[in-house]
């Protein structure tokens, strides 16, 4: 029997001045299914390299922060790139930086101190630092300036790039009866309790929303299909939007009063409606079994 066939790595290198949102991109390569590192040095590039190569079963995306932090980066990396990118698929360098107002003003709001300034001025950590990365920036595919970048904007930027595989937007769909409680995780919540309830019809009773008649009898009603035409179209419009905006997971609620029958059936429905698409989309039912 053959060997499986190992995928190919991808490898993006976020580096660049303290304070210009180096850990808010590395939060957008792993909420993009990379595996990330922070701060890793140099000298761990190619043995991290050669041990993720001859793992068939991944991860295959790597993100890793490496900056100033690090003496030897700037000196090292030109050298160690020669050898790494022959190792890889995708060899991306990607530098951020801002002005020294913003990054002066980012470093009051965090209150931390600049690695380049453990004792001293902040100003002067950011000045040492441009001298220090000022070849590294050369080395970069790709320099952007967060100076005007909100968090969402930069995601956009990082992402837009066709170097950059990026993961679609995770859809969980979670049924829950509302006596049990509001579930906290909820990004958009509807209470079907107006639906008809399976509950009290005797046949129904001890069955759940994932049986066809019980799902008739909550859905298969002119308040039902009015409600599901609706809840459809408003999904099919927010889902793009919130991915637009920059969101990695949306959690859709249903709620019923004990989480078994209409809250169930119409996550069910939900489900079938998106699932296909272009969104990852999973299925929870919290309450079935109280």
């Amino acid at each position: 029997m053959s060997e499986p066939a190992i995928p190919p790595l991808t490898l993006t290198i976020i580096t660049g001045l303290s304070g210009a949102g180096k850990s808010t991109a590395l939060n957008v390569f792993e909420d993009a299914g990379f595996l990330c590192i922070d701060n890793l040095p140099v000298f761990l590039l190619l043995p991290l390299l050669d041990g993720m190569a001859r793992k068939a079963d991944g991860p295959h995306r790597l993100a890793l922060v490496m900056d100033a932090r690090d003496a030897e980066l700037a000196p090292a990396l030109a050298g160690v790139l020669k050898e790494v990118k022959p190792k890889v698929t995708l060899a991306q360098i990607v530098f951020l930086e801002a002005n020294d107002t913003v990054l002066l003003r980012r470093y009051s709001q965090l209150r931390r101190a600049h690695p380049l300034a453990q004792v001293g001025l902040v100003q002067d950590g950011i000045a040492s630092e441009k001298t220090r990365l000022a070849g590294l920036r050369h080395l970069a595919d790709r320099v952007i300036d967060t100076s005007n970048l909100t968090p969402t904007e930069l995601r956009h930027k990082l992402l837009q790039h066709d170097a950059s595989p990026v993961a679609d937007m995770r859809v969980n769909i979670l049924s829950f009866g509302h006596k049990h409680g509001l579930p906290s995780e909820a990004d958009l919540l509807f209470d079907v309790r107006f639906l008809p309830n399976p509950y009290y019809v005797a046949e129904l009773k001890e069955k759940t929303g994932r049986d066809a008649a019980v799902a008739a009898h909550a859905l298969a009603n002119e308040s039902g299909r009015k409600f599901f035409a609706h809840l459809s179209g408003l999904l099919d419009f927010l889902l793009p939007e919130f991915e637009q905006a920059g969101k990695a997971y949306l959690t859709i609620a249903v709620g019923c009063t004990g989480g078994k029958h209409r809250s169930v059936a119409v996550a069910e429905e939900v489900h079938r409606h998106l699932a296909g698409g272009k969104w990852v989309v999973k299925l929870f039912h919290r309450d079935l079994d109280k």
